[in-house]
């Protein structure tokens, strides 16, 4: 423990029942010391203790520490006293390092023995060694035996050989201080519980006043905790099924520990734990309330619900409770649409995880359609709620679309083969644009729509006059045996492979399309073959980077080949 460490006794090297003349003398040393740079030992040190540190501001501190009669008292129940030769021969064997033998030794005269004012000495020696334990049996069997000597009337004659004869001993106030300084040097060590069991050898008033001392902490945490959370429900309801379930998950191991120290019949924990249900309880009702006109809440609410009846004590409480649950219950039974909006609501929660792809806007519109008519059968096509869910489908489908088609227009100046897949992917997304148009939406949807509802269809308007030209040119061009015109087209998988129209291992097979293949009758075949097909396959490999690279190393092996046979 830091407090016998750290002793101003140990500091001022010498024992607590020293007397004031040796008190002085030992303070001069340690000044003479203190004026040529040195620091002072002293047998007392114990080299089974941490080193002692006697700089000029530790010693006045600890001369200072025990002036006072009370001082002197509460810091030599953490030190040693010598008054009869056990301790004289324990404390040399302390001194030389055997802490076994000194324990030996004040163990012959105090176990199983009453205090007296021969032994006192014993019991507050052997219960400071015992502190400096390494486990918890031996740190509770050293506050036992301090506890005990306190208890005892020899208790006065320890007091008088440490303190003056006039100091005036309160037994009661000197256990609450003895706690107090107890609990300040294991805090932190060990559970509430485990550091409750190392004070079971004390007396029942002790023992209620660590009670006291042991509850003050959780039950302020919980005050603290039921405070916030309904401030924060009360500023935003359509949360409190969060702040609910943190309350009640943080509020378990404090709710546990009051109840293990006051027991469960005592008032106070029932107080507490009856608060404590209440707020969960209205965390419950408050979020069911919030969201039960735009989805179903009663799974959130009822489990609040359900962990406030856990915890509630009072008949009272427990009524309120189960009453808020039958009515959660009824209505989540009863509620027309709760399937159909649950499903909705999955379908446009996971929808946010997806990657931006026609198909998937596609598919979320196919999968909501009848869900969305059959609301509508039962709500109306003006009702409020309907139309939000209904736009909400729109909002994400027509968002998704307007990604997808921004992307496939995106970088164009830099590669040319993305003007290839360009037109599929408008016309795929006016297809999803019709079917969003029959769906019902509020005015800001609607307006939203529309206006990208004719940038897209114009945009395929004018990609659909380019592909006819195309397909007109590429016709004649290949109905033609001329090498000029069948060199007019572009070589599309190698543009694709290489990702650029003027490439010089794109413009190397152009060369050969033209110089070579386009001489002989069966190149003419293949190129317009090769003419035909080779668009729509630039559209399924566009995006599979293997692929690419695969057909890029075969072409640059191609290209090789025919380099060397010139």
């Amino acid at each position: 423990m830091k407090l016998i460490h750290e002793n101003p006794y140990r500091i001022a090297g010498i024992l607590s029942n020293a007397t004031e003349r040796e008190l002085q003398r030992q303070q001069s040393k340690i000044k003479k010391f203190a004026k040529i740079g040195r620091e002072a030992d002293s047998e007392l040190d114990f080299n089974f203790l941490n080193p002692v540190s006697r700089s000029e501001e530790n010693v006045n501190k600890a001369f200072s520490n025990i002036e006072q009669n009370g001082d002197k008292v509460s810091n030599s129940l953490f030190w040693f006293i010598k008054s009869n030769p056990f301790d004289e021969t324990a404390l040399n064997y302390l001194i030389n390092g055997d802490k076994e033998k000194a324990l030996e030794i004040w163990e012959k005269v105090t176990n199983g023995k009453e205090i007296t004012a021969k032994n006192f000495s014993c019991f507050n020696n052997i219960g400071t060694l015992k502190l400096l334990g390494s486990n918890q049996s031996e740190i509770a069997d050293g506050i036992s035996l301090k506890f005990k000597l306190l208890d005892s009337d020899s208790f006065a004659d320890f007091v008088h050989s440490v303190a003056d004869q006039t100091y005036s001993i309160d037994n009661k106030k000197q256990a609450e201080k003895l706690v107090d300084t107890l609990l300040s040097q294991l805090n932190g060590k060990y559970t509430l519980a485990s550091t409750a069991k190392l004070f079971s050898g004390c007396n029942s008033e002790t023992k209620k006043y660590i009670s006291k001392k042991f509850t003050e902490k959780p039950i302020h945490n919980l005050e603290a905790r039921i405070e916030s959370a309904k401030s924060r429900r009360k500023q935003d309801k359509f949360k409190a099924y969060d702040f609910g379930l943190k309350l009640f998950v943080d509020s378990k191991e404090d709710l546990a520990s009051i109840k293990s120290m006051l027991g469960a019949s005592d008032l106070k924990f029932k107080m507490i734990a009856d608060n404590l249900a209440k707020e969960i309880m209205q965390c419950g009702i408050d979020y069911f309330q919030a969201w039960k006109d735009s989805k179903d809440p009663s799974n959130e609410g009822l489990k609040l619900l359900k962990y406030a009846d856990s915890i509630a004590i009072g008949s009272q409480t427990k009524d309120r409770i189960r009453e808020n649950i039958e009515g959660m219950e009824e209505w989540a039974q009863s509620a027309p649409i709760k399937e159909d909006l649950e499903y909705i609501t999955n379908k446009l929660s996971n929808f946010q995880n997806q990657s931006d792809t026609i198909s998937n806007a596609k598919s979320l519109v196919s999968g909501c359609k009848y869900k969305l008519q059959s609301i509508r059968g039962v709500l109306g096509s003006d009702d409020e709620l309907y139309l939000g869910i209904s736009s909400a489908v729109v909002g994400n489908a027509l968002g998704m679309l307007i990604e997808v088609v921004n992307e496939a227009q995106s970088g164009l100046e830099y590669n040319r083969s993305k003007l290839l897949l360009l037109p599929g992917v408008v016309s795929d997304a006016v297809e999803v644009i019709n079917m969003l148009d029959a769906l019902d939406m509020n005015y800001e949807t609607r307006r939203r729509f529309n206006d990208n509802k004719s940038t897209i269809k114009g945009m395929n308007t004018q990609l659909e006059t380019v592909r006819r030209q195309m397909r007109s040119a590429s016709s004649s061009s290949y109905s033609s045996s001329s090498s000029s015109s069948s060199s007019s087209g572009g070589c599309y998988i190698a543009t694709m492979a290489y990702g650029d129209y003027d490439h010089p291992q794109v413009l190397e097979l152009r060369k050969f399309r033209d110089e070579f293949l386009d001489k002989f009758y069966l190149g003419k075949q293949f190129i317009k073959f090769y003419y035909k097909y080779s668009p729509k396959l630039v559209e399924k490999l566009e995006n599979k980077q293997s692929i690419n690279n695969a057909i890029r190393r075969s072409l640059d092996q191609f290209v090789k080949l025919i380099k060397k046979k010139k």
